[in-house]
C-alpha cells in the first residue's frame, strides 16, 4: 500500500519525512471515558485530546489548503476529535470535502470504536484506509473500570452492560476494517491498578483480527475526570508490559 509509504504514525521513515494535520470538527462523543475530559485548552494547558477551537468541515478543509501551501509534504489529515469522529456528522462532510478538493492527501479517523460496525464501509468510500481504535479492555469486567458510560441507540449504559456493548462493536469493528483492507493500529491506554494484567491478552486478541500496529499509552491524570488521582504507570512498567 503507497499510503503506508507517507503516513508518519504507521512508518518510521515516513516520520521523518512527511507532515500530518488534525482537524478537530467532531465535538460530540458517545462514551464517557473515566480518564477524559473534553475541553478546549488554555495558555496552561495543551495536553493531547484538547484543542483551541471546533471547526466546521469547510473551516477545516480550506485550513488544511493553507497549512498544505506553507507545508508541502503534508500527506495526513487525521479526525481525532475532541469527541468521537464518528458520534459526528461533520466528520463525514469533512471527509467528502477533502476527498474533493485534496485527493492525494490520506485521510485518517481515530475513534473508541463504538459506532466503527455501522461506519466502516462509508469511511471506505470517503478514502480512509487507516483507523485508529483506542480499546482499553479484554473483558467487560476489566472495561467496566475505564468506561464511564456508554451512549448506544438513544439508551445510557453504565457498568459491565456499557462495557460490554463497546467491546462487542470494538472487536467486530477491527474485524470489518481488516477485511476491507483498512489498516488499524489499536491504541491501549496502561491504567497500572485496572487493566495492566489484562493489556497481554488484550494485544493477542486485537492482532487476531487483524490490527496492524498496538500502541501502549500511560494514563496522563487529568483534573475534573474520574481518574484525576489514579496514577499512571511509571516508565518501568510500560516498559516491562512493551517488552512482554
Amino acid at each position: 500500500m503507497d499510503m503506508l509509504r507517507t503516513h508518519p504514525c504507521y512508518n518510521e521513515e515516513a516520520h521523518r519525512k512527511y507532515a500530518r494535520m488534525h482537524v478537530p470538527v467532531a465535538p460530540k462523543c458517545n462514551i464517557q471515558c473515566n480518564y477524559c475530559n473534553r475541553k478546549y485548552d488554555c495558555s496552561n494547558e495543551s495536553r493531547p485530546g484538547v484543542t483551541s477551537e471546533v471547526l466546521s468541515p469547510e473551516e477545516a478543509v480550506s485550513k488544511v489548503g493553507y497549512v498544505l501551501e506553507k507545508i508541502p509534504n503534508l500527506k495526513v489529515i487525521g479526525i481525532a476529535g475532541p469527541g468521537d469522529p464518528l458520534a459526528n456528522e461533520e466528520t463525514f462532510a469533512t471527509l467528502a470535502l477533502l476527498k474533493e478538493r485534496y485527493p492525494s492527501l490520506t485521510p485518517c479517523i481515530s475513534t473508541n470504536g463504538l459506532a466503527l460496525p455501522a461506519s466502516v464501509q462509508r469511511l471506505y468510500d470517503l478514502g480512509v484506509r487507516f483507523v485508529t481504535v483506542t480499546i482499553n479492555a479484554p473483558d467487560a469486567e476489566t472495561g467496566a473500570k475505564i468506561y464511564g458510560s456508554v451512549l448506544w441507540e438513544g439508551k445510557r449504559y453504565k457498568g459491565k452492560e456499557g462495557a460490554e456493548i463497546l467491546l462487542r462493536n470494538q472487536l467486530e469493528g477491527i474485524r470489518m476494517c481488516h477485511e476491507l483492507g483498512i489498516l488499524v493500529k489499536a491504541n491501549i491506554v496502561m491504567v497500572p491498578d485496572m487493566n495492566a494484567k489484562a493489556i497481554p491478552e488484550l494485544v493477542r486478541l486485537v492482532k487476531k483480527l487483524g490490527a496492524f500496529i498496538v500502541n501502549i499509552l500511560p494514563l496522563i491524570p487529568v483534573p475534573g475526570t474520574a481518574f484525576e488521582n489514579v496514577r499512571g504507570p511509571t516508565p518501568a512498567e510500560r516498559k516491562a508490559l512493551i517488552d512482554e
